[in-house]
């Protein structure tokens, strides 16, 4: 099925590309990766859900992780 979003105004566009950059998604990727997960069944994530996550994001050390964490803050803070 295709969906469609009109008239998405330009800064929210802008937020979306930054957010599939850090991510390494095309824009439509991140877009559906976005649904996907609004659209799961709220649940706590399971230690075997962060594990894939931490494997995915290629992280190896504290810093590492501090460092997409703080990346994470700062986009969103708009910084």
């Amino acid at each position: 099925m295709n969906l469609s979003i009109k008239n998405a105004p330009d800064e929210v566009v802008h937020r979306l590309r930054r957010r599939a950059e850090r991510h390494h998604r095309s824009l439509q990727g991140e877009l559906l990766a976005i649904i996907e997960a609004a659209a799961r069944e709220d649940r706590p994530a399971t230690p075997a859900d962060i594990l894939a996550e931490v494997r995915r994001l290629g992280v190896h050390t504290p810093s590492e992780a501090a460092a997409l964490v703080r990346a994470d803050r700062d986009a969103r803070q708009g910084g």
